[in-house]
């Protein structure tokens, strides 16, 4: 009897039928060129295209500089969500805007600036040539740049959401009981974004893994340097369909598979 309760209770509070319609629609929006993929790529010579030189090339470097430059972000955007979570300073929203420009600017427009500002013209970029003879453009480090230029705000947003939800109100009790700033952030504010950490590191990663217009621009297209798996698809388009098609479904593969083992839950319909 009580289960038949809470079965009714359940239908009744549950969500319009009506929305499954655009639902599915939505789904298939991102399932069916997946599905086309599928359909025309050539399994049978599936195995030797994404297992060439210059395919699995690509794909480690698309691992190597996807997994520093999320470390990078991981270093840099923790301390800046926190900031940006709890400081009052003026102009806080200004600056929230800027960091999350990256979110909305065209990836190719973040490159062009990273060019700029490093670039043998930028005037950081020439300050480094003259100065020690660094030259970070059309290197594996502008790679890492670039990827993390256009995945750091999504690391950002999900650490300054989760402190925002969380409230100040731990940190509070733990400086009126004298913890220290440094006490109060390692042993509550770092605890509080754990649960959100894990889902935006996901997230940078698999935008860097992903990432090619700021790549392309401000690392170019060097084999075994700055090709990554998205550039190598992009090289093979014109040239070799059938092996662009290959990397293009081997890239989704790794991308699942990434999103699969950091988040298992999320095939269960967990956050």
């Amino acid at each position: 009897m009580n289960r038949k309760r809470t079965e009714v209770t359940t239908s009744r509070t549950g969500f319009p039928t009506v929305l499954w319609v655009p639902a599915v629609l939505g789904l298939a929006l991102v399932v069916l060129p997946i599905v086309g993929l599928v359909v025309r790529t050539d399994f049978r010579d599936f195995p030797a295209l994404i297992t060439s030189s210059s395919a699995l090339n690509a794909l480690r470097l698309s691992l190597q500089t996807a997994a520093a430059a999320t470390v990078l972000c991981l270093l840099l955007a923790c301390p800046l969500a926190v900031v940006l979570a709890r400081s009052r300073i003026p102009g806080i929203r200004l600056l929230r805007s800027i960091v999350l420009l990256p979110l909305v600017l065209p990836p190719v427009v973040g490159g062009l600036a990273l060019l700029y500002l490093l670039g043998r013209n930028g005037f950081l970029g020439y300050l480094l040539d003259v100065t020690g003879g660094v030259r970070v453009p059309f290197s594996s480090a502008a790679v890492v740049l670039a990827q993390t230029f256009v995945s750091f705000p999504f690391l950002v947003v999900s650490l300054e959401g989760a402190l925002r939800t969380a409230g100040e109100r731990y940190e509070q009790v733990a400086a009126t009981l004298g913890a220290r700033p440094w006490t109060v952030f390692r042993r509550v504010t770092v605890p509080l974004l754990l649960p959100a950490l894990g889902s935006g590191l996901v997230l940078c990663f698999a935008r860097a893994l992903g990432e090619f217009g700021a790549t392309i621009t401000f690392a170019g297209s060097l084999e075994g340097v700055t090709r990554t798996l998205p550039l190598e698809v992009y090289t093979l388009a014109d040239s070799d369909v059938d092996s662009a098609v290959a990397l293009s479904l081997l890239l989704i593969v790794v991308a699942v598979l990434v999103i699969g083992i950091a988040r298992p839950r999320a095939w269960e319909g967990y956050r």
